[in-house]
């Protein structure tokens, strides 16, 4: 490992998940009003409350690696947020957790991405196309591991992974949802970003913020 380049260590963990907690209370309006079109309208708050708690929780941990702070985090998400959200999300950050016991490069850190996106998967039971969290973060794999592979430095990976995430929310709209609350909704889920995708973007385009303030 050349430890020249910039890595995702404790630090940055805990710099990402603050910055998850403010990019949520930023849009928390937001993903309410998208989950009000197709949903139950509580994302938002739902996500607030979850990372709002994970940052209280991570007050006085001292953590041994990024995995500690990443693996406290989802184990506070899928106690405190309700709704599907908070199982899914508290999953895949524990499984982030397990896959980053210490300091990663790119490589790794798409690697632990990839081990979050199975567990949303195999939780939820959903695949690209069903317009689900699903659809943002795999993408967002995908372009992680390319850039990774092609020897990209964590802040250039991490950027191209929040691009493609967005892209993968935002093509949600045309989708008709065949799983969650959406679903019922039948053909009248399409028009509508999915709310669980954009939250899904966010947490990228944060990952990309903070690699890239290092």
């Amino acid at each position: 490992m050349d430890f020249d380049t910039p890595l995702f260590d404790t630090a940055l963990a805990e710099a990402w998940i603050r910055s998850i907690a403010a990019a949520v209370e930023k849009e928390q309006d937001r993903l309410t009003e998208l989950d009000s079109a197709i949903g139950d309208g509580d994302h938002g708050s739902n996500l607030r409350r979850g990372f709002d708690a994970a940052l209280a929780a991570l007050e006085g941990l001292q953590p041994t690696g990024p995995g500690a702070v990443l693996t406290r985090t989802g184990t506070t998400l899928i106690s405190k947020v309700g709704g599907a959200s908070g199982p899914l999300y508290g999953k895949a950050f524990r499984a982030l957790g397990a896959a980053l016991p210490e300091p990663a490069g790119p490589v790794a850190l798409a690697e632990a991405m990839a081990a979050g996106l199975d567990a949303v998967r195999i939780l939820g039971k959903a695949e690209p196309g069903d317009k689900t969290i699903v659809d943002a973060w795999t993408p967002a794999v995908a372009a992680l591991r390319a850039a990774a592979a092609a020897g990209a430095t964590l802040p250039e990976a991490a950027a191209a992974a929040a691009d493609a995430a967005e892209q993968g929310a935002r093509d949600t709209v045309p989708l008709r949802a065949r799983k969650g609350r959406a679903s019922y909704l039948g053909e009248r889920s399409t028009g509508h970003q999915d709310p669980g995708a954009t939250s899904t973007a966010l947490l990228f385009r944060t990952l990309a913020d903070v690699t890239g303030n290092r």
